[in-house]
């Protein structure tokens, strides 16, 4: 059995296309979803809305407790990092994180960013010894095969590699490097454009990209088997 980490960050609520105003990543991820369960119906999907529900910002505190030794830290320590301890949990139980982040302003949203400061944990996610020969911090999920599907969606146009204004997309290159910083090396991304524009050039963006979701659930669904 397979199991799917469905995580949405939009601010939006529903899904665009079913409610007014909804969502396109929203969109994006339940397609996905409902896709590779019709493929894979056994398969166990665990679902976070940082979106609507968002993490607890890193705080002195929370780096406090992180960087002391488990052996010692002290009842309060475990108690500022519960939150991240579960969503790194999650983490460690999924095999397909599938992440749904709009674009806001150039970036991901703040509820996202709060949710990778959590699980970017040293001990948990990645590994530091100052004494260690070479470089002193590493992956620890490497080798744990893990994969991640990255859906988004951008009011302009041309974010996409060698594209006009593609050096101003800092939402899928900040991912890929949050990512693979604790081994999580596979990442596939597919985007909806032209939102501010709302014409047929959207219509055509939303297509292509739901018939890359077709695609993309086949052919990774094959390959588990």
């Amino acid at each position: 059995m397979t199991t799917l980490l469905h995580l949405d960050a939009s601010a939006r609520g529903g899904q665009s296309g079913l409610q007014p105003h909804g969502s396109h990543t929203r969109r994006l991820t339940h397609r996905f979803i409902r896709q590779w369960l019709q493929q894979r119906p056994g398969d166990l999907v665990r679902v976070r809305d940082v979106g609507l529900n968002p993490p607890s910002p890193v705080s002195g505190a929370w780096i406090h407790a992180a960087f002391t030794a488990p052996s010692s830290r002290e009842d309060w320590m475990h108690k500022a990092l519960a939150e991240s301890d579960a969503l790194v949990d999650e983490i460690l139980a999924a095999d397909i994180l599938v992440l749904g982040v709009p674009m806001y302003n150039f970036n991901v949203p703040a509820q996202f960013k709060s949710w990778i400061d959590n699980i970017v944990r040293v001990g948990r996610t990645f590994g530091f010894d100052r004494q260690r020969q070479g470089e002193p911090y590493w992956p620890m999920l490497k080798d744990a095969g893990k994969r991640a599907v990255v859906l988004s969606s951008r009011g302009d146009h041309g974010y996409g590699a060698g594209q006009r204004i593609a050096a101003m997309n800092h939402v899928e290159p900040s991912i890929r490097s949050a990512l693979a910083y604790i081994g999580i090396d596979e990442l596939h991304s597919i985007a909806i454009e032209y939102d501010e524009f709302g014409d047929e050039r959207l219509a055509a963006s939303i297509a292509a990209a739901e018939a890359e979701i077709a695609s993309l659930v086949r052919r990774m669904a094959g390959e588990i088997g």
